[in-house]
């Protein structure tokens, strides 16, 4: 990672909020709300499909907020904050390119055979159309990661904590992770999502304001524009100036590798394959529900970029030379210098609650797959199998626990990184990209050898860190900034991959075709021909009607920062 001083994490230290009881108060309720919502879904809890998936009965809007919820975390606020801070709008790629085309593809091709084939988690589709070995080599690699981005996380709330209000970094790690850690032991997945629901309308509550005020105070959207094109540029305020092959741009990346990189490669390997979101979907009540839950969530994925870029960039307007030795703010420090400068106590109170909402949402979504994944696809298949189902519900919140200490343990470790938005796009291109391309070969491709699918797994990940640690870090080849580097990485490891499963595939032996009934597209499986609901009919329960609604209208939110 590069270690330029703009791009490093903690927050300046005369970021101070004048906080008050009433600030406090409004803390407070919140994490008795919370508590609450945990000790209410426990009496739900009854098995182990209702401890790890919500016994599959939550209905679809529920699951969609809670999709959007779980992914409004560190990287959501504070980083894309300071990525449109330091970059302008090209931070919009990161919603418009980057996530709606991929959560739509997710909703419509892939949650057919995620619901149809009944599975509890990713890693147990691989090994309904792989194999073990590409099975285990999948939950191992899933389960690591999910800790080192919850730690991230909780990592990013501490140091938000300890500058707002003053706590020291290791308590607010401490407490915060003891909520999270009570409100998922005791309710399960239905706690984490209830939560996250809640959670949803908090954070929007936080930056709604900030937004607003941030505008006012630099004369509206065009005097915005105007003190940015004075300061930084024409390009800093559209999305696709200077990505030209053979340009400069702060970005260091071109047209190309965003549409590859980052449109592609890192988009739908995250949210495609990503069990943290893919979890809120399988808890929904039928297929078509599930089916919805990303595409309902695409609707306010597009607007949300607002609520995160614009605070950045009235930040790059007020102090043109933040991110600078001089200016003696960082990147980082976009959203909470606004918070200190804009807003009143009371509303205050509000976006500090949002803020750590926001984490523990993140942090939750993490460690609730972590122990759905830990427990059936390692624990139940390879240590213990056979038991019965309460001593998985126990064994699930044991491992919760033990999920939770380990992210305390990572979210001092990603302190050792400069940028949390870098250091999350870096973990995805080792493991979500490799995962992603196993998953879209195996589901298109009826030849794909059962073999194929570890081997095209361990092909991936080892080309992304090697082209990362190796070619990147030893200056090999050269890239402007991490976030290019990670596009190329992405790249490399989803290639890799395509090409080892080909290769592996045509010296090995594919599996029969009677195994591969509802794993293989343009093949159906008994859980995949379901009736529709009771009023599926109507056009907002329709998933193709949903999904291309949001393609486009992401579309015509593209026009005005293109030019």
């Amino acid at each position: 990672m590069q270690t330029h001083p703009t791009g490093s994490l903690p927050l300046a230290a005369e970021l101070r909020l004048p906080t008050n009881g009433l600030d406090y108060a409004i803390l407070a309720i919140y994490f008795v709300v919370v508590l609450g919502i945990g000790f209410a879904a426990r009496r739900s809890v009854k098995t182990s499909l209702d401890f790890f998936l919500s016994g599959r009965s939550l209905p679809a809007w529920i699951t969609g907020l809670a999709f959007i919820s779980a992914n409004l975390a560190a990287t959501e606020i504070l980083g894309m904050a300071a990525n449109s801070a330091q970059y302008g709008a090209y931070t919009v790629h990161w919603y418009w390119v980057g996530a709606i085309p991929a959560m739509v593809f997710l909703g419509l091709v892939m949650m057919p055979f995620y619901y149809g084939s009944k599975v509890r988690s990713v890693p147990e589709f691989l090994l309904l159309r792989f194999d073990r070995g590409a099975h285990l080599l999948s939950s191992i690699l899933f389960a690591f990661a999910a800790i080192l981005i919850a730690g991230v996380n909780l990592y990013a709330l501490a140091i938000v904590v300890e500058a707002l209000l003053g706590w020291p970094q290791w308590v607010a790690i401490v407490v915060a992770g003891a909520f999270v850690l009570a409100y998922i032991t005791l309710g399960g997945l239905s706690s984490a999502i209830y939560n996250e629901v809640l959670q949803f309308f908090v954070i929007l509550a936080a930056l709604i304001p900030i937004t607003v005020l941030g505008l006012k105070k630099v004369g509206g959207w065009g005097g915005l524009t105007d003190k940015l094109t004075a300061t930084h540029g024409a390009n800093f305020t559209t999305a696709w100036g200077g990505t030209g092959i053979g340009h400069v741009n702060p970005l260091g990346a071109n047209w190309l590798t965003i549409v590859l990189g980052l449109g592609f490669v890192l988009s739908f390997g995250y949210w495609t394959t990503n069990f943290a979101e893919v979890q809120r979907a399988l808890s929904a009540k039928n297929l078509s529900a599930g089916q919805r839950t990303p595409l309902i969530a695409a609707y306010p994925k597009i607007f949300i970029v607002f609520l995160v870029m614009i605070p950045g960039l009235v930040a790059a307007a007020l102090v043109p030379k933040i991110g600078t030795a001089g200016s003696g703010l960082q990147y980082n420090d976009a959203i909470p210098y606004l918070m200190q400068e804009l807003l009143p106590n009371g509303v205050l109170g509000i976006a500090v609650t949002g803020l750590l909402a926001a984490f523990m949402a993140g942090m939750a979504a993490n460690v609730s797959s972590f122990n759905t994944v830990f427990t059936n696809d390692i624990w139940a298949k390879y240590a213990v199998q056979g038991r019965e189902d309460g001593y998985y519900v126990r064994f699930g919140r044991l491992i919760t626990v033990i999920g939770v200490c380990a992210s305390i343990g990572t979210a001092f470790l990603a302190s050792s990184f400069s940028n949390i938005m870098a250091y999350l796009q870096t973990l995805f291109s080792f493991f979500n990209v490799p995962m992603f391309v196993v998953f879209i070969v195996g589901m298109f491709w009826k030849r794909a050898s059962a073999k194929s699918g570890f081997w095209g797994l361990l092909a991936g990940t080892t080309a992304a860190m090697i082209n990362y640690f190796v070619f990147y870090k030893k200056g090999i080849i050269s890239i402007p900034t991490d976030q290019g580097a990670n596009f190329v990485s992405a790249i490399a490891g989803f290639v890799a991959g395509a090409v080892v499963m080909v290769a592996v595939s045509l010296f090995t032996r594919p599996k029969p075709a009677e195994e591969l009934q509802g794993l293989v597209y343009g093949t159906r499986s008994p859980g995949m021909s379901e009736p529709p609901a009771p009023g599926d009919e109507a056009w907002y329960r329709k998933p193709a009607l949903l999904g291309w609604g949001a393609v486009v209208l992401a579309a015509v939110c593209y026009i005005p920062f293109s030019f």
